[in-house]
């Protein structure tokens, strides 16, 4: 599928709505794919690069991860990184109002990631009594709330001002918000702290990094996560249960150890290298062990006897 040039791509999700429900173009910038299957909603926003490199079918994400449980899926897609701020969509999600589309679902869960865990935010005022799952969302970039981000200056003109702008304001009407971040990532965890309501659990994520998506996606947390968004079952300690599988995720403990090494602190590093070899072996984690028990014997320091091991609670 990889050879599919946009033209043809475009017309790819025009048959896909035929079939499933609709297809429908948002002025020039915007699309929306709705596939009708089920009474539960997942409304996901997704840019035409990440649909494109997420796999070798080229689909979104939303519209794949509800085929098997036989849920609906709305999908809203940009061409680039537009934090949906377009009248074209506003008037969309004005039209699935007056209509009551929302009504017709006995759940409904939006999600997003960054710039379209923004829109997820803004646009969940459209369902109230939604589930909103975000990533790293920004909750604005207007530069009187959040001129401290400078990562998106070529997007200073977009208008956060006007309808569905301010994120958090939006989630006043959710059920249940998860914002789910990387409190390393300072301008990320500044953005969460925006988001903060009491209908709104906060969920740092020490050692994601900057690509928080990909890794809970590496560590097989993130399909489970919205699986049980839409089964009604997604809590705080749900998400915390399925976070554990990060002691078994490379990237993670790579990440860990690349801070504990960055922050000078050998013996730390050592120890979290020991337990990643007993537990799931690894070369890179075993020279490293090799490299950083050397220093520390020179050191005159040792590690401590490890503990013994014990099973993995359910």
């Amino acid at each position: 599928m990889h050879d599919l040039d946009d033209s043809a791509w475009r017309a790819r999700l025009e048959e896909l709505g035929e079939m499933e429900g609709y297809h429908e173009p948002l002025g020039a910038h915007h699309a929306a794919l709705f596939a009708d299957r089920g009474p539960v909603l997942l409304v996901t926003f997704e840019t035409r690069a990440s649909i494109r490199a997420g796999s070798d079918e080229q689909l979104p994400f939303g519209f794949t991860l509800t085929e098997a449980a036989e849920h609906s899926s709305l999908t809203l897609i940009a061409d680039d990184e537009s934090w949906f701020r377009d009248p074209a969509v506003y008037a969309y999600f004005d039209r699935l109002v007056d209509e009551a589309f929302f009504d017709d679902f006995d759940r409904v869960v939006f999600y997003g990631v960054g710039s379209c865990g923004y829109a997820a935010a803004a646009f969940s005022v459209a369902a109230p009594g939604a589930t909103v799952v975000m990533i790293a969302p920004q909750a604005t970039l207007e530069a009187r709330r959040a001129g401290w981000d400078d990562r998106f200056r070529h997007k200073r003109r977009l208008d956060f001002t006007r309808r569905y702008g301010y994120a958090p304001d939006m989630l006043d009407a959710c059920a249940q918000g998860f914002v789910i971040y990387d409190p390393n990532q300072k301008l990320d965890a500044m953005h969460a702290a925006l988001m903060a309501r009491p209908q709104v659990a906060l969920l740092p994520c020490r050692g994601l990094g900057g690509a928080v998506a990909a890794v809970l996606a590496e560590m097989d947390v993130l399909e489970p996560m919205l699986s049980q968004a839409c089964a009604g079952a997604l809590d705080v300690a749900e998400f915390w249960r399925l976070y554990r599988a990060r002691r078994a995720t490379v990237r993670y403990l790579r990440n860990l150890s690349n801070k504990l090494g960055s922050a000078g602190r050998p013996w730390l590093e050592a120890i979290l290298c020991r337990n990643v070899v007993r537990r799931i072996g690894g070369p890179r984690f075993r020279n490293r062990l090799n490299v950083l028990e050397a220093q520390l014997d020179a050191e005159g320091l040792s590690l401590p006897e490890p503990l013994p091991r014990r099973r993995e609670r359910a």
